[in-house]
């Protein structure tokens, strides 16, 4: 699983970069300055998440807990469902994807709390 999460970790931090570009100069003109802030936020969200899974992955090189595998199975399901919900959103505006949005935060919500009680059983 380390090397799961180091190559997720990776491929977006990657991701998030590429993206947050392309909403600077890709989307400015294109959509509204709400639209702009909602994928800014998308963005901050899955750098701050690339490096959970970064350090879940380094982690997990240091010693096994199925807790901390499922902490970094649910930062990169937050990822997909808050982040992407939200770049899907702010650049078709329909809402239903809105929706979607709480789901990915309460994955995030999860990960941290399994990744420190991983590391309060392992310190």
């Amino acid at each position: 699983m380390t090397k799961v999460f180091l190559i997720l970790g990776v491929i977006n931090g990657f991701l998030a970069v590429a993206l947050g570009a392309f909403g600077a100069h890709g989307l400015e003109g294109r959509v509204s300055a709400n639209a702009l802030k909602t994928w800014d936020k998308a963005v901050n969200y899955q750098m701050f998440h690339t490096m959970a899974l970064l350090i879940t992955g380094l982690l997990l090189a240091k010693f096994t807990s199925g807790g901390a595998v499922w902490a970094g199975w649910m930062f990169f399901a937050g990822i997909i469902l808050f982040s992407g919900s939200l770049y899907i959103y702010s650049t078709t505006a329909i809402k239903t994807f809105a929706m979607i949005t709480p789901i990915g935060g309460l994955a995030f919500l999860i990960g941290w709390v399994l990744l420190g009680i991983a590391l309060l059983r392992h310190l």
